[in-house]
């Protein structure tokens, strides 16, 4: 029998399996490798300090995350695992200069409980330029030099072969809650029970598949995000910051020469991961007046994810009230990759029944009837 059984590891199941199983917990982390995970597609911006949402419950999960990585990281590396992803390159706002007036506003208040934020200093044209050398077009700059970049492919890689390292069984498997005598007593995989006494169920925007035998279906709706990737061929862009601009346009380049260029935000009725002209054009329109040139770069790839969201667009983390073995942590939409690797860290401290940083109240599930 495990101790834990999760189902789902895309960067929030995957961490939460590495936190169990380095606390000594016996942990089977199931997935059916679904296309169309958003870990897979996202571009991974860890810079929340910039924004101006002023949900109070949303920004703790994501300024802890953001200062979360410094820590994962260096227990990742420790452990071998060196190929994370994660690069701290800064970030550029691009916009009107009176928004990024409020922008700067925002990050020097905000720097007392965020030290992470780093050098705070406004840039011009020339200095973005030098900076991000495909930008042309600049009104104003703010950057941010301890914002960061993550490819949430390679994080989630790490995490699964760290959890793997403390003794972490992983299948790739299509999984359903295991129910005997009205209680969740593990999962079962083509009728092969696996007994555990928790159950954490981290499936994003699969999850009522799973809690549809309990009679539930969370509140949790799914938005369809296309990102462009394009190859810069030798450019080097490693080091690259990360630029957000106008309209939700956001500029990310990666270690081998590419970039993504994001994002749409789609509501979606079903999980149509069909690419579109429409969306290509949509990122392109606010891309290219920005840097012109990208005009001339080749296309790699349309990446699709979906990303699940509540009805407050604030995630959720909670067990069960009629199975308190069972628990569940989902909605972080686009902030998924900023909130993911920390909230899997809380979530295995709930799953054993320690104390956690955040207050639950503040992120309580609500279901359909």
């Amino acid at each position: 029998m495990y101790t834990h059984i999760i189902v789902g590891a895309g960067i929030l199941g995957a961490s939460t399996a590495y936190h169990l199983s380095k606390q000594g917990a016996t942990v089977l982390l199931i997935d059916r490798k679904e296309s169309g995970r958003a870990t897979d597609a996202a571009a991974g911006i860890i810079c929340p300090w910039m924004t101006q949402r002023r949900n109070k419950a949303w920004y703790r999960l994501a300024n802890n995350g953001a200062h979360y990585y410094d820590t994962l990281i260096e227990e990742l590396e420790a452990l071998g695992e060196t190929a994370t992803g994660y690069r701290k390159v800064g970030t550029i706002a691009l916009h009107e200069s009176s928004k990024i007036e409020k922008m700067n506003t925002i990050a020097e208040n905000r720097f007392p409980e965020a030290p992470g934020i780093g050098r705070i200093e406004r840039l011009d044209a020339s200095q973005v330029k030098s900076l991000f050398p495909l930008i042309d077009t600049v009104e104003d700059a703010l950057f941010v030099s301890g914002g960061a970049r993550v490819d949430g492919r390679a994080l989630r890689g790490a995490l699964e072969r760290a959890a793997i390292h403390y003794g972490a069984t992983v299948i790739d498997a299509d999984a359903e809650l295991l129910i005997e005598t009205g209680q969740v007593k593990g999962i079962s995989i083509d009728g092969q029970p696996h007994y555990a006494k928790h159950v954490i169920l981290t499936a994003g925007v699969w999850i009522n598949e799973l809690l549809r035998p309990l009679k539930l279906e969370l509140d949790i709706r799914t938005e369809k995000g296309q990102i462009l990737h394009l190859d810069l061929e030798e450019m080097k862009t490693k080091h690259w910051p990360v630029i957000m601009g106008q309209r939700g346009l956001y500029l990310v380049s990666t270690e081998d020469g590419r970039l993504a260029l994001g994002s749409t935000h789609e509501k979606q009725l079903d999980y149509n991961l069909q690419p579109t002209v429409k969306g290509m054009h949509a990122l392109l329109t606010r891309a290219l007046p920005v840097a012109p040139r990208l005009e001339e770069t080749n296309i790699y790839e349309m990446r699709v994810g979906l990303r699940p969201y509540t009805s407050n667009s604030l995630p959720v983390i909670a067990s069960l009230d009629a199975h308190p073995n069972v628990f569940i942590a989902n909605g972080l939409g686009a902030s998924g990759l900023t909130i993911g690797p920390y909230l899997g860290r809380e979530l295995a401290e709930l799953a054993l029944n320690q104390p956690l940083e955040i207050p639950l109240s503040d992120y309580v599930p609500t279901y359909h009837n």
